[in-house]
């Protein structure tokens, strides 16, 4: 018994001694000393803290840092523009750490056409942008995510609707029937940037959660190499994928809630107003005033909502044995503020990752799904609300939906009367489906039996179908005439891609020197299938229209890239690609573009390398030729059309009348667009990255720009032809800046913009000069018949308005018809026009800042145009005293508010008074959110994050919205013209993103 108490006593003892020890392991004080990998030089600021956990320290002025934490502890250090390290204690208690750049700051691998590099190495203008950077909250479309961010790139969304479609312009536009949109490249697919029939737009049908990174290519040296493609900039997108080193398994989660308050409204009389201005105008006319009703209807008001949207993400990501992989599945619904407006889309997308054969062989495999449905709601109807007389009801007891209309006396509708605008969403049953794959498949073979060569291939493709109906029943009024719309449309779209290069990289270490050089050919083919069904409800033969649209073209292209660096610090890059594109005729089928750009890392110099202030300096110098064979919709501009006549322009011989066809001009040597860019630049970075920025300089030419000009008759069957004929300039300044002033433990403040200035002028337009041609009138307006209000002139910039010298009287008023006989020939004529002020800012900008303490954030950003100006067409039309009452109905209408400003009692809409200035700055979104991830086991994120989205606009513009579209587009879109636009509107939103 004493022996197993004696046994008991030891095993005690024993046990408590290891106790003992445990508690001492578990209470060691680490310290040491951080240092840069670059150049040693200590550290201060590092944060040092103890994963998983709240308890932390940072190094000291000196690099210094000591701090106590149990034995098994992992110490993560962190700091701004150097790579996260993470150490596990034992025993040691001297641990000193040195950290490298980052894979995030100014040495992160960036995406370019066909391959990457280290962006301390890139010889062009490039800009990055990758998801922590992206504008936050209620985002549906990709083209939101940039906005305000990059120097030099305007993203201009075409109002407010769901899902809606954006203009995305990089330094202005250079065409004028062309198009002017940037090439994008989606995980190595070139996108047709054709519009899709039924969707909201050509790239909102991918869900933004998917893109892990935006790089813009601006300048000719870094987007020469897609040639005819490249006039207008080229946007490589990459999507979210997992790569070596990723977990077992993760899932993720970010979705979100919004509400899209009620827009704002364009000024107009109420119904009391109204009566009383009338009854003023119209004093004792019995015949006008029985028109008049008793109601006061806010017409916007019952057109308008408050929308609510929702979106969420699922994603499941990691590696199975030698796999990386990522699915995604996604789904969003989206309701507009204009009734019946809505959008939901469902998408799904596989990535996996794999690296076999010792990393000799990397595989990408890309797949996106997308499912969009569509009601769309007819936006006439925003400037009906406008005009509708507001002293009637929207609902009476008719045969017309039992929806007040104006009739006449034999009880039909007046065909000419504004539209119930409550009618017109109600009774429009407008919806679409559209389904969508975009996939590839690219092969990285780094040969076993000489691997400094690389040999790529990269299969792909963008399908799209879609389909759609536009149903309103025959008992619609303003459809009554015509027997209601039964109209039908399918498409199909087909975008195969076919790559394949050979890539040699070798650095010579005896002569100092790296080769990187590359050499492939491309494939492309488009396929296009349109067929729109037109009828009645009645399905008569004369509203029947049957039309089917089937056209396809080719692109085949050889390119090279020749890349050497001398010491790592003198850098050349050329480049040349050869492109032939069916749309041209064997003799100018095939377009030659170089490129050759230079650079210099100042600060890899021996006198600044081991500079302490200076981490970055470098400055490039590029020039190259990029086209652009997207130059009009006819897909066979060279070759001779020919058009059927309709039932109103047959041949007539005896009692027989036949279809005869009439021959278009064409230009059979009609060729590419063709734009020479010069330019110059610095990045810099200084004080270890935390001042970064780069200054671009740039000046743009392009030739052989279409116009449609007349020829000498009976030279082309036609008085008119497309031809390249045109010239003009673009240059600009463009400067970007990101400083982190404040960098501590628990307090981070990071703050950074872009400004960026672009003028253009046209320098030629026609053959010969001739001091009688005004150029081309552009810029249509509603009112009137074919009125316009802008040019395109030689000596002028694109989109310039061209208006009458509005006089005013003592007072300032503008007197109605009284303009400035500028050519002083007594008399106010065509000739009296003048070319005032453009669409195009003289200048952009954007700002934004992120404050983190602890785990808060707050963020905040904004964006500005400055100098530009619009055509304000709500007022032009609407604000004169001859809408109250139009004898053609006979019917009334409503007028804007600021009818009283002029007093106009028709209206003048080539007065320079309607162009005003549009400057203004918006705040895109302001956001706070608190990570919660440390109060829960296994998470890696739990952020929950309020953002409250278009803030407000400072502007002196008198519209309700002054951002326009301000880009350079393709002739006949309404650039800077304010017309009935669907509102924006301030959108609050609750989100919740998890990692596991």
């Amino acid at each position: 018994m004493k022996k197993r108490l004696l046994w008991l006593r030891y095993l005690l003892l024993f046990f408590a001694c290891l106790a003992v020890t445990g508690v001492y392991a578990q209470e060691l004080t680490v310290s040491g000393k951080v240092t840069d990998a670059a150049d040693g030089s200590t550290l201060p600021g590092v944060t040092i803290v103890v994963k998983s956990t709240t308890t932390g320290t940072v190094t000291d002025l000196n690099g210094h840092y000591s701090i106590k934490v149990k034995s098994g502890s992992i110490l993560v250090f962190s700091y701004v523009g150097y790579q996260t390290q993470e150490i596990t204690i034992t025993t040691q208690t001297t641990v000193d750490v040195v950290l490298g750049s980052s894979v995030t700051g100014l040495s992160e691998l960036v995406v370019i056409g066909y391959g990457q590099v280290k962006k301390t190495d890139a010889t062009g203008s490039v800009s990055t942008l990758d998801k922590k950077e992206f504008l936050q909250g209620a985002v549906v479309s990709p083209q939101q995510l940039i906005i305000g961010k990059i120097p030099g790139v305007t993203v201009t969304t075409l109002g407010g609707a769901p899902g809606g479609d954006a203009v995305i312009r990089i330094r202005g536009g250079s065409s004028i029937y062309s198009s002017n949109d940037p090439l994008i490249v989606i995980d190595g697919v070139p996108m047709d940037n054709t519009a899709t029939a039924g969707a909201r737009g050509t790239l909102s049908m991918i869900n933004p959660n998917d893109i892990e990174s935006y790089t813009v290519l601006k300048d000719a040296s870094a987007t020469a190499i897609y040639g005819s493609r490249a006039s207008n900039g080229v946007i490589l997108i990459t999507t979210k994928k997992a790569g070596p080193g990723a977990k077992k398994f993760g899932v993720g989660y970010d979705g979100f809630v919004s509400i899209s308050a009620f827009p704002k409204m364009v000024s107009v009389l109420d119904g009391d107003q109204y009566r009383s201005l009338f009854l003023s105008k119209y004093p004792n006319d019995i015949a006008k005033d029985s028109l008049l009703g008793t109601a006061n209807t806010n017409w916007q008001k019952e057109i308008y909502r408050t929308g609510a949207s929702t979106s969420h993400d699922l994603s499941f990501y990691g590696a199975f044995k030698y796999l990386p992989y990522r699915i995604a599945i996604g789904y969003m619904s989206n309701n507009g503020t204009l009734l019946t407006d809505n959008v939901q889309r469902t998408t799904a997308g596989l990535n996996l990752n794999p690296v076999l054969f010792q990393d000799h062989l990397k595989i990408n495999l890309n797949a996106k799904f997308i499912y969009e449905a569509d009601q769309f709601a007819d936006q006439g109807a925003i400037g009906e609300a406008i005009a509708f007389d507001p002293t009637h009801p929207v609902d009476t007891t008719n045969a017309y939906g039992n929806y007040w209309a104006w009739l006449q006396p034999n009880g039909t509708p007046v065909n000419q009367a504004t539209t119930n605008p409550v009618a017109h969403l109600k009774l429009t049953n407008d919806h679409s489906n559209v389904t969508r794959f975009i996939g590839n498949l690219q092969l990285d073979y780094k040969l076993h039996f000489f691997p400094d060569l690389r040999a790529v291939l990269n299969l792909g493709g963008d399908y799209t179908t879609s389909r759609g109906t536009k149903y309103i029943p025959a008992l619609a009024s303003f459809q009554y005439l015509n027997g209601g719309v039964d109209n039908k449309y399918s498409q199909f779209k087909n975008n195969s891609v076919l790559d394949f290069y050979l890539n040699y990289v070798k650095d010579v270490k005896s002569i100092w020197s790296k080769f990187d050089v590359m050499a492939g050919y491309s494939w492309q083919h488009f396929f296009y299938d349109n067929v729109t069904y037109n009828n009645n409800i009645a399905h008569d033969s004369a509203h029947y229209q049957y039309l089917i649209d089937k056209r396809e073209y080719y692109l085949v292209s050889f390119y090279g890239r020749f890349n050497y660096s001398l010491l790592d610090r003198y850098l050349l890059t050329f480049t040349l690609r050869d492109d032939g594109s069916s749309k041209f005729s064997k003799s100018t089928r095939w377009g030659l573009f170089p490129s050759v750009a230079l650079a210099w890392k100042i600060s890899d110099e021996p006198f600044l390398r081991n500079s302490k202030a200076v981490s970055l300096l470098k400055l490039r110098l590029g020039w190259g030729i990029t086209g652009t064979q997207d130059i009009s919709n006819n897909w066979y501009p060279y070759l001779p059309i020919y058009t059927a006549s309709d039932v109103f322009t047959q041949y007539q011989f005896g009692n027989v009348y036949y279809i005869t066809l009439r021959p278009e001009g064409y230009d059979a040597d009609i060729k590419w667009e063709t734009t020479n860019t010069l330019n110059g630049g610095i990045d810099f970075g200084f004080i270890k990255d935390r001042l970064t920025g780069a200054v671009d300089v740039y000046y743009r030419k392009t030739k052989d720009i279409l116009n449609f000009i007349p020829v000498p008759a009976g030279s082309n069957l036609s008085n008119y032809i497309y031809t390249n004929i045109g010239d003009m300039w673009n240059k600009g300044i463009e400067f970007s800046l990101d400083a982190k002033p404040v960098v501590t433990k628990n307090f981070m403040w990071d703050i950074g913009g872009n400004i960026a200035t672009n003028k253009n002028q046209i320098t030629k337009l026609t053959a010969t000069d001739d001091p009688n041609y005004p150029g081309i009138l552009v810029g249509a307006i509603s009112g009137g018949v074919g009125n316009t209000v802008q040019v395109i002139s030689v000596g002028y910039p694109m989109n310039s308005f061209y208006v009458y010298q509005q006089v005013y009287d003592a007072n300032g008023k503008p007197v109605e018809g009284v303009y400035v006989d500028r050519n002083g020939d007594g008399k106010i004529t065509d000739a009296d026009r003048y070319h005032y002020k453009s669409a195009n800012p003289d200048f952009t900008w954007g700002i934004f800042t992120n404050l983190k303490f602890k785990e808060w954030t707050l963020s905040l950003a904004g964006h500005s145009e400055i100098g530009n100006y619009v055509y304000n067409n709500v007022s032009a039309n609407r604000g004169v005293y001859a809408n109250l009452y139009r004898p053609e109905g006979p019917y009334l209408g409503n007028v804007t508010s600021d009818v009283y400003d002029v007093n106009f009692n028709n209206q003048q809409y080539l007065s320079d008074y309607y162009v005003q200035n549009a400057s203004y700055f918006k705040l895109d979104y302001i956001t706070l959110s608190y990570n919660f991830a440390k109060l829960i086991k296994g998470a890696d994120n739990f952020t929950v994050a309020f953002t409250v989205n278009n803030l407000f606009t400072i502007t002196k513009y008198k519209g309700i919205d002054p951002e326009i579209n301000t880009g350079s587009n393709v002739y006949g879109s309404t650039v800077g013209i304010d017309n009935n636009i669907y509102p924006r509107s301030k959108v609050f939103v609750l989100g919740l993103s998890l990692a596991f």
